[in-house]
Protein backbone atom coordinates (compact mmCIF):
# COMPACT_ATOMS: atom_id res chain seq x y z
CA UNK A 1 0.00 0.00 0.00
CA UNK A 2 0.99 3.50 -0.88
CA UNK A 3 0.28 7.02 0.18
CA UNK A 4 -0.27 9.60 -2.41
CA UNK A 5 1.68 12.43 -2.72
CA UNK A 6 0.07 15.79 -1.27
CA UNK A 7 2.36 18.44 -1.99
CA UNK A 8 1.79 18.39 -6.14
CA UNK A 9 -0.76 17.43 -8.45
CA UNK A 10 -2.15 14.09 -8.80
CA UNK A 11 -4.63 12.98 -11.71
CA UNK A 12 -6.40 9.80 -10.16
CA UNK A 13 -8.00 8.65 -13.95
CA UNK A 14 -11.00 6.13 -14.88
CA UNK A 15 -11.33 5.55 -11.26
CA UNK A 16 -14.78 4.36 -9.74
CA UNK A 17 -15.82 6.47 -6.58
CA UNK A 18 -18.33 4.41 -4.35
CA UNK A 19 -20.76 6.24 -2.69
CA UNK A 20 -23.98 5.89 -0.06
CA UNK A 21 -26.18 5.53 -3.12
CA UNK A 22 -24.35 5.06 -6.04
CA UNK A 23 -20.94 4.24 -8.16
CA UNK A 24 -19.68 6.86 -10.58
CA UNK A 25 -16.51 6.45 -12.89
CA UNK A 26 -15.11 9.62 -13.11
CA UNK A 27 -11.46 11.70 -12.85
CA UNK A 28 -9.70 12.87 -9.65
CA UNK A 29 -7.38 15.78 -9.57
CA UNK A 30 -6.37 16.71 -6.63
CA UNK A 31 -3.72 19.95 -6.50
CA UNK A 32 -1.74 20.54 -2.86
CA UNK A 33 -4.19 17.94 -0.54
CA UNK A 34 -7.30 19.02 -2.40
CA UNK A 35 -9.88 17.99 -4.96
CA UNK A 36 -10.12 20.71 -7.87
CA UNK A 37 -11.42 18.97 -10.45
CA UNK A 38 -13.75 16.11 -10.91
CA UNK A 39 -15.01 15.17 -14.44
CA UNK A 40 -14.55 12.81 -17.71
CA UNK A 41 -11.24 12.83 -19.51
CA UNK A 42 -9.32 15.64 -17.65
CA UNK A 43 -6.07 17.21 -18.99
CA UNK A 44 -2.93 16.67 -17.18
CA UNK A 45 -0.22 19.30 -16.85
CA UNK A 46 3.30 18.62 -17.09
CA UNK A 47 4.07 18.00 -13.31
CA UNK A 48 0.94 16.08 -12.60
CA UNK A 49 1.40 12.72 -11.00
CA UNK A 50 -0.89 10.11 -13.18
CA UNK A 51 -2.49 7.26 -11.67
CA UNK A 52 -4.14 4.53 -13.65
CA UNK A 53 -7.23 3.95 -11.81
CA UNK A 54 -9.24 1.80 -13.89
CA UNK A 55 -11.15 -1.28 -12.47
CA UNK A 56 -10.17 0.64 -8.84
CA UNK A 57 -12.46 1.49 -6.39
CA UNK A 58 -12.63 5.11 -5.03
CA UNK A 59 -13.76 4.90 -1.19
CA UNK A 60 -14.20 8.22 1.33
CA UNK A 61 -11.32 7.41 3.82
CA UNK A 62 -13.35 5.61 6.30
CA UNK A 63 -14.39 6.19 9.84
CA UNK A 64 -13.81 3.44 12.88
CA UNK A 65 -15.79 5.19 15.56
CA UNK A 66 -14.71 2.63 18.32
CA UNK A 67 -11.07 2.04 18.68
CA UNK A 68 -8.47 1.91 21.59
CA UNK A 69 -4.83 2.62 20.38
CA UNK A 70 -3.59 2.21 24.07
CA UNK A 71 -1.92 4.92 24.63
CA UNK A 72 -1.00 6.38 27.13
CA UNK A 73 -0.34 4.34 29.70
CA UNK A 74 -0.66 0.64 27.71
CA UNK A 75 1.91 1.60 24.99
CA UNK A 76 3.14 -2.10 25.19
CA UNK A 77 -0.13 -2.99 23.14
CA UNK A 78 -0.24 -0.09 20.90
CA UNK A 79 0.64 3.36 20.31
CA UNK A 80 -1.16 6.00 18.57
CA UNK A 81 1.49 5.69 15.86
CA UNK A 82 0.98 2.19 15.18
CA UNK A 83 -2.71 1.97 15.51
CA UNK A 84 -2.52 5.18 12.94
CA UNK A 85 -0.28 2.83 10.71
CA UNK A 86 -2.90 0.16 10.80
CA UNK A 87 -5.80 2.21 10.10
CA UNK A 88 -4.20 4.01 7.25
CA UNK A 89 -3.45 0.61 6.21
CA UNK A 90 -7.19 -0.72 6.05
CA UNK A 91 -8.83 2.87 4.67
CA UNK A 92 -9.10 4.14 7.48
CA UNK A 93 -8.09 7.34 7.68
CA UNK A 94 -10.28 8.67 11.00
CA UNK A 95 -10.91 7.01 14.20
CA UNK A 96 -12.89 8.14 17.52
CA UNK A 97 -10.46 6.75 20.59
CA UNK A 98 -12.26 5.28 23.69
CA UNK A 99 -11.40 6.96 27.07
CA UNK A 100 -9.96 3.35 29.07
CA UNK A 101 -6.27 4.34 29.24
CA UNK A 102 -4.07 5.23 32.08
CA UNK A 103 -4.49 7.78 32.96
CA UNK A 104 -8.06 7.75 31.59
CA UNK A 105 -9.55 10.47 29.22
CA UNK A 106 -11.68 12.32 32.42
CA UNK A 107 -10.05 15.48 32.63
CA UNK A 108 -8.82 18.32 30.49
CA UNK A 109 -5.50 17.50 30.99
CA UNK A 110 -5.63 13.82 30.16
CA UNK A 111 -7.75 14.94 26.78
CA UNK A 112 -5.00 17.77 26.09
CA UNK A 113 -2.07 14.95 26.59
CA UNK A 114 -3.99 12.53 24.14
CA UNK A 115 -4.52 15.50 21.29
CA UNK A 116 -1.20 16.38 21.83
CA UNK A 117 0.00 12.78 20.84
CA UNK A 118 -2.21 12.52 18.07
CA UNK A 119 -0.56 15.63 16.71
CA UNK A 120 1.88 13.43 14.60
CA UNK A 121 -0.29 10.52 13.23
CA UNK A 122 -1.47 11.05 9.53
CA UNK A 123 -5.14 9.43 10.80
CA UNK A 124 -7.15 12.17 12.42
CA UNK A 125 -7.59 10.52 15.75
CA UNK A 126 -10.56 12.02 17.75
CA UNK A 127 -11.31 10.95 21.68
CA UNK A 128 -14.25 10.46 23.89
CA UNK A 129 -14.05 11.47 27.87
CA UNK A 130 -14.66 9.18 30.22
CA UNK A 131 -17.10 9.62 33.40
CA UNK A 132 -17.22 7.17 36.46
CA UNK A 133 -17.75 10.23 38.98
CA UNK A 134 -19.43 13.31 39.02
CA UNK A 135 -16.54 15.39 38.92
CA UNK A 136 -15.97 14.07 35.08
CA UNK A 137 -19.55 15.21 34.53
CA UNK A 138 -18.58 18.85 35.33
CA UNK A 139 -15.38 18.79 33.97
CA UNK A 140 -17.50 17.74 30.76
CA UNK A 141 -19.74 20.54 30.76
CA UNK A 142 -16.60 23.01 31.10
CA UNK A 143 -15.08 21.60 27.81
CA UNK A 144 -18.56 22.18 26.37
CA UNK A 145 -19.60 25.50 27.49
CA UNK A 146 -15.78 27.00 28.24
CA UNK A 147 -15.15 30.14 25.99
CA UNK A 148 -11.43 29.85 25.70
CA UNK A 149 -9.04 29.15 22.82
CA UNK A 150 -7.79 26.24 24.74
CA UNK A 151 -11.26 24.57 25.30
CA UNK A 152 -12.63 25.07 22.21
CA UNK A 153 -9.54 23.38 20.67
CA UNK A 154 -9.48 20.57 22.86
CA UNK A 155 -13.62 20.40 22.38
CA UNK A 156 -13.23 20.49 18.44
CA UNK A 157 -11.26 16.74 19.48
CA UNK A 158 -14.14 15.30 21.68
CA UNK A 159 -16.65 13.18 19.48
CA UNK A 160 -19.09 12.40 23.08
CA UNK A 161 -19.19 10.50 26.30
CA UNK A 162 -18.59 6.94 26.77
CA UNK A 163 -20.05 5.38 29.76
CA UNK A 164 -19.38 1.36 30.71
CA UNK A 165 -22.41 0.07 32.16
CA UNK A 166 -20.40 -2.81 33.34
CA UNK A 167 -16.81 -3.61 33.98
CA UNK A 168 -14.51 -3.86 31.07
CA UNK A 169 -11.14 -3.07 30.00
CA UNK A 170 -9.74 -0.15 32.30
CA UNK A 171 -12.32 -0.68 35.02
CA UNK A 172 -14.33 2.57 34.07
CA UNK A 173 -18.05 0.97 34.86
CA UNK A 174 -19.74 4.44 36.47
CA UNK A 175 -22.57 4.07 38.95
CA UNK A 176 -25.94 4.56 38.32
CA UNK A 177 -26.60 8.17 39.33
CA UNK A 178 -23.61 8.79 37.10
CA UNK A 179 -25.50 7.36 34.34
CA UNK A 180 -28.49 9.39 34.89
CA UNK A 181 -26.97 13.08 35.99
CA UNK A 182 -24.74 11.92 31.90
CA UNK A 183 -27.50 11.41 30.31
CA UNK A 184 -29.12 14.62 31.36
CA UNK A 185 -26.07 16.81 30.61
CA UNK A 186 -25.59 15.42 27.50
CA UNK A 187 -29.09 15.92 26.39
CA UNK A 188 -28.80 19.51 27.40
CA UNK A 189 -25.31 20.02 25.61
CA UNK A 190 -26.65 17.67 23.10
CA UNK A 191 -23.29 15.50 23.54
CA UNK A 192 -23.68 11.86 21.91
CA UNK A 193 -23.54 9.35 24.51
CA UNK A 194 -21.81 6.08 23.60
CA UNK A 195 -22.89 3.16 26.39
CA UNK A 196 -21.07 -0.36 26.41
CA UNK A 197 -24.17 -2.40 27.50
CA UNK A 198 -23.81 -5.02 29.62
CA UNK A 199 -25.50 -5.53 32.86
CA UNK A 200 -23.28 -5.97 36.12
CA UNK A 201 -26.04 -7.51 38.56
CA UNK A 202 -26.71 -10.13 35.52
CA UNK A 203 -23.01 -10.88 34.47
CA UNK A 204 -21.79 -11.11 38.30
CA UNK A 205 -24.96 -13.80 38.99
CA UNK A 206 -23.99 -15.79 35.87
CA UNK A 207 -20.13 -15.54 36.89
CA UNK A 208 -21.04 -16.82 40.34
CA UNK A 209 -21.52 -19.50 39.13
CA UNK A 210 -18.92 -20.52 37.04
CA UNK A 211 -15.87 -19.41 38.97
CA UNK A 212 -13.21 -21.90 38.17
CA UNK A 213 -13.31 -22.93 34.51
CA UNK A 214 -10.61 -23.83 31.63
CA UNK A 215 -12.82 -23.48 28.75
CA UNK A 216 -12.38 -20.19 26.81
CA UNK A 217 -16.18 -20.13 25.49
CA UNK A 218 -17.34 -20.16 28.98
CA UNK A 219 -16.60 -16.42 28.83
CA UNK A 220 -19.81 -15.93 26.80
CA UNK A 221 -22.07 -17.88 29.06
CA UNK A 222 -20.61 -15.78 31.94
CA UNK A 223 -21.93 -12.30 30.18
CA UNK A 224 -24.58 -13.82 28.04
CA UNK A 225 -27.13 -12.24 25.87
CA UNK A 226 -29.80 -11.60 28.85
CA UNK A 227 -27.22 -9.07 30.04
CA UNK A 228 -26.75 -6.92 26.95
CA UNK A 229 -30.55 -6.46 26.60
CA UNK A 230 -31.49 -6.13 30.31
CA UNK A 231 -28.85 -2.98 29.97
CA UNK A 232 -29.55 -1.34 26.43
CA UNK A 233 -33.40 -1.39 28.47
CA UNK A 234 -32.15 0.65 31.20
CA UNK A 235 -30.14 3.20 28.44
CA UNK A 236 -32.92 3.13 25.91
CA UNK A 237 -35.22 4.40 29.33
CA UNK A 238 -32.72 7.36 30.14
CA UNK A 239 -32.78 8.13 26.45
CA UNK A 240 -36.50 8.40 26.17
CA UNK A 241 -36.93 10.21 29.56
CA UNK A 242 -34.08 13.21 28.81
CA UNK A 243 -33.50 13.27 25.11
CA UNK A 244 -30.51 12.47 24.93
CA UNK A 245 -28.41 10.98 21.72
CA UNK A 246 -27.37 7.07 22.61
CA UNK A 247 -25.10 5.16 20.40
CA UNK A 248 -25.35 1.56 21.82
CA UNK A 249 -21.41 0.60 21.06
CA UNK A 250 -20.46 -2.85 20.06
CA UNK A 251 -24.46 -4.64 19.53
CA UNK A 252 -24.10 -8.31 20.16
CA UNK A 253 -27.74 -9.84 20.12
CA UNK A 254 -30.92 -10.45 18.27
CA UNK A 255 -33.00 -9.07 20.86
CA UNK A 256 -31.15 -5.74 21.44
CA UNK A 257 -31.55 -5.47 17.55
CA UNK A 258 -35.04 -5.65 18.50
CA UNK A 259 -35.29 -3.35 20.83
CA UNK A 260 -32.89 -0.59 19.34
CA UNK A 261 -35.34 -0.96 16.22
CA UNK A 262 -38.57 -0.91 18.11
CA UNK A 263 -37.19 2.25 19.85
CA UNK A 264 -36.31 4.07 16.63
CA UNK A 265 -39.59 3.79 15.34
CA UNK A 266 -41.21 5.33 18.38
CA UNK A 267 -38.53 8.27 17.71
CA UNK A 268 -36.26 7.45 20.53
CA UNK A 269 -32.79 9.34 19.29
CA UNK A 270 -30.88 5.97 19.44
CA UNK A 271 -28.01 4.24 17.12
CA UNK A 272 -25.75 1.83 17.73
CA UNK A 273 -22.81 -0.31 15.76
CA UNK A 274 -21.42 -3.83 15.05
CA UNK A 275 -18.14 -4.94 15.39
CA UNK A 276 -17.07 -7.16 12.71
CA UNK A 277 -15.94 -9.78 15.27
CA UNK A 278 -19.74 -10.74 15.70
CA UNK A 279 -20.53 -10.22 12.40
CA UNK A 280 -17.84 -13.17 11.38
CA UNK A 281 -17.59 -15.02 14.18
CA UNK A 282 -19.76 -17.21 16.79
CA UNK A 283 -19.50 -19.04 19.68
CA UNK A 284 -17.77 -22.04 17.73
CA UNK A 285 -14.67 -20.15 17.18
CA UNK A 286 -14.05 -20.57 20.43
CA UNK A 287 -12.46 -24.54 19.65
CA UNK A 288 -10.11 -22.84 17.10
CA UNK A 289 -9.11 -18.97 18.37
CA UNK A 290 -9.39 -20.00 22.62
CA UNK A 291 -8.60 -17.21 24.60
CA UNK A 292 -8.09 -14.76 20.98
CA UNK A 293 -11.79 -15.19 20.91
CA UNK A 294 -12.84 -13.37 24.33
CA UNK A 295 -14.23 -10.20 23.82
CA UNK A 296 -16.49 -7.72 26.32
CA UNK A 297 -19.68 -8.48 24.98
CA UNK A 298 -19.00 -12.03 23.92
CA UNK A 299 -18.86 -14.17 20.95
CA UNK A 300 -22.70 -15.31 20.12
CA UNK A 301 -24.42 -18.10 18.62
CA UNK A 302 -24.86 -18.09 14.62
CA UNK A 303 -28.86 -17.02 15.31
CA UNK A 304 -27.64 -13.98 16.65
CA UNK A 305 -25.10 -12.93 14.05
CA UNK A 306 -27.55 -13.62 11.25
CA UNK A 307 -29.63 -11.17 13.09
CA UNK A 308 -27.29 -8.07 13.16
CA UNK A 309 -26.44 -8.69 9.34
CA UNK A 310 -29.90 -8.81 8.99
CA UNK A 311 -30.21 -5.21 10.82
CA UNK A 312 -27.94 -4.09 8.41
CA UNK A 313 -29.89 -4.89 5.57
CA UNK A 314 -32.58 -3.22 7.09
CA UNK A 315 -30.72 0.00 8.41
CA UNK A 316 -31.14 -0.96 11.79
CA UNK A 317 -27.87 -0.93 12.41
CA UNK A 318 -25.96 1.95 11.60
CA UNK A 319 -22.29 1.61 12.04
CA UNK A 320 -20.06 -1.16 11.62
CA UNK A 321 -16.60 0.06 13.93
CA UNK A 322 -14.23 -2.71 15.12
CA UNK A 323 -13.96 -1.56 18.86
CA UNK A 324 -10.19 -2.43 17.90
CA UNK A 325 -8.61 -3.56 21.54
CA UNK A 326 -5.15 -4.74 21.11
CA UNK A 327 -3.00 -6.67 23.89
CA UNK A 328 -0.44 -9.30 23.56
CA UNK A 329 -0.46 -12.82 22.72
CA UNK A 330 1.47 -13.21 25.82
CA UNK A 331 -1.10 -11.55 27.90
CA UNK A 332 -3.69 -12.79 25.79
CA UNK A 333 -2.87 -16.82 26.74
CA UNK A 334 -3.00 -16.71 29.74
CA UNK A 335 -2.92 -20.43 31.76
CA UNK A 336 -6.18 -18.66 33.55
CA UNK A 337 -8.62 -18.32 30.18
CA UNK A 338 -11.02 -16.15 32.99
CA UNK A 339 -7.91 -14.05 33.27
CA UNK A 340 -7.06 -13.45 29.80
CA UNK A 341 -7.63 -10.07 29.03
CA UNK A 342 -11.14 -9.45 26.59
CA UNK A 343 -10.51 -7.80 22.99
CA UNK A 344 -9.10 -8.35 19.59
CA UNK A 345 -7.14 -6.07 17.17
CA UNK A 346 -9.45 -4.99 13.70
CA UNK A 347 -9.05 -1.89 12.56
CA UNK A 348 -7.02 -2.73 9.69
CA UNK A 349 -8.89 -5.85 8.37
CA UNK A 350 -12.39 -4.24 8.57
CA UNK A 351 -12.99 -2.80 5.12
CA UNK A 352 -11.30 -6.22 3.55
CA UNK A 353 -13.42 -8.16 5.45
CA UNK A 354 -16.43 -6.48 4.44
CA UNK A 355 -15.55 -5.84 0.80
CA UNK A 356 -15.19 -9.77 1.08
CA UNK A 357 -18.90 -10.06 2.70
CA UNK A 358 -20.03 -7.78 -0.15
CA UNK A 359 -18.65 -10.09 -2.70
CA UNK A 360 -20.34 -12.83 -1.25
CA UNK A 361 -23.64 -10.96 -1.60
CA UNK A 362 -24.01 -10.17 2.45
CA UNK A 363 -23.97 -6.32 2.11
CA UNK A 364 -23.40 -3.83 -1.12
CA UNK A 365 -19.99 -1.94 -1.29
CA UNK A 366 -22.12 1.22 -1.30
CA UNK A 367 -23.39 -0.17 2.71
CA UNK A 368 -19.69 0.17 3.34
CA UNK A 369 -19.82 3.89 2.73
CA UNK A 370 -23.25 4.08 4.49
CA UNK A 371 -22.00 2.32 8.03
CA UNK A 372 -18.40 3.37 7.87
CA UNK A 373 -18.14 7.00 6.58
CA UNK A 374 -21.93 8.44 5.92
CA UNK A 375 -23.75 7.76 9.16
CA UNK A 376 -20.65 7.37 12.07
CA UNK A 377 -19.71 11.23 10.18
CA UNK A 378 -23.00 12.27 10.84
CA UNK A 379 -23.38 10.53 14.35
CA UNK A 380 -20.29 12.31 16.28
CA UNK A 381 -20.06 15.39 14.00
CA UNK A 382 -16.62 14.69 12.64
CA UNK A 383 -17.32 17.25 10.03
CA UNK A 384 -15.30 14.82 7.42
CA UNK A 385 -16.74 16.27 3.61
CA UNK A 386 -17.46 13.75 0.99
CA UNK A 387 -15.20 13.12 -2.11
CA UNK A 388 -16.44 16.95 -3.76
CA UNK A 389 -14.98 19.72 -5.85
CA UNK A 390 -13.10 22.25 -2.67
CA UNK A 391 -12.89 19.14 -0.02
CA UNK A 392 -9.96 17.85 1.00
CA UNK A 393 -8.50 14.68 -0.73
CA UNK A 394 -9.27 11.92 2.19
CA UNK A 395 -9.65 9.25 -0.15
CA UNK A 396 -8.67 5.48 -0.81
CA UNK A 397 -7.98 3.04 -3.93
CA UNK A 398 -9.16 -0.07 -3.82
CA UNK A 399 -8.89 -3.23 -5.75
CA UNK A 400 -11.91 -5.07 -5.65
CA UNK A 401 -10.35 -8.12 -7.04
CA UNK A 402 -7.23 -8.45 -4.97
CA UNK A 403 -6.97 -11.90 -3.26
CA UNK A 404 -4.70 -12.14 -0.31
CA UNK A 405 -4.65 -13.73 3.33
CA UNK A 406 -4.99 -11.78 6.27
CA UNK A 407 -1.42 -12.81 8.74
CA UNK A 408 -1.44 -11.17 11.59
CA UNK A 409 2.49 -10.75 11.34
CA UNK A 410 1.91 -8.53 8.20
CA UNK A 411 -0.69 -6.10 9.85
CA UNK A 412 0.62 -2.68 11.36
CA UNK A 413 -0.50 -3.52 14.70
CA UNK A 414 2.03 -3.30 17.42
CA UNK A 415 0.12 -6.66 18.81
CA UNK A 416 0.58 -8.56 16.22
CA UNK A 417 -2.14 -11.30 15.72
CA UNK A 418 -5.28 -11.36 14.18
CA UNK A 419 -8.67 -13.20 15.09
CA UNK A 420 -9.00 -13.83 11.43
CA UNK A 421 -5.62 -15.40 10.77
CA UNK A 422 -5.18 -17.14 7.59
CA UNK A 423 -8.45 -15.45 6.17
CA UNK A 424 -8.69 -15.54 2.58
CA UNK A 425 -9.69 -11.82 1.38
CA UNK A 426 -10.83 -10.56 -1.53
CA UNK A 427 -10.32 -6.81 -2.11
CA UNK A 428 -7.80 -4.82 -0.38
CA UNK A 429 -6.55 -0.98 -0.10
CA UNK A 430 -3.78 -0.03 -2.93
CA UNK A 431 -3.49 3.48 -2.13
CA UNK A 432 -4.73 6.84 0.47
CA UNK A 433 -4.80 10.28 0.36
CA UNK A 434 -4.53 11.60 4.34
CA UNK A 435 -6.50 13.93 5.18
Amino acid sequence: MTTMPISHSVLIKNGTIVGADNQKKIDILIEDGMISALGSDLAEAKKTEVIDADNLLIFPGLIDCHVHFREPGLEHKETMATGAAAALAGGVTTVCEMPNTIPPTVTVAALADKVRRASAPTCDIRFFFGATEPIHLQTLRELWTGTSEELQRLKKNCCGLKLYLDDSTGDQKAPHGVIEEAFKLCAELKIVVVCHCEDHETNQMESGKRKVESDPAVHSLRRPPESEVKSIEYALSLAKKYGTHLHVAHLSTKDGLDLIRAAKKTGVNVTCEVAPHHLFLTVDDYKTLGTLAKMNPPLRTREHQEALWAGIADGTVDCVSTDHAPHTLDEKHSDDPMKAPSGVPGVETMLPLLLTAANDGKLRQSDIVRLCFENPNHIFNLGKQEIAQGAPADLILVDPKKEWVIKGKELHSKCGWSPFENWKMTGKVISHCPH
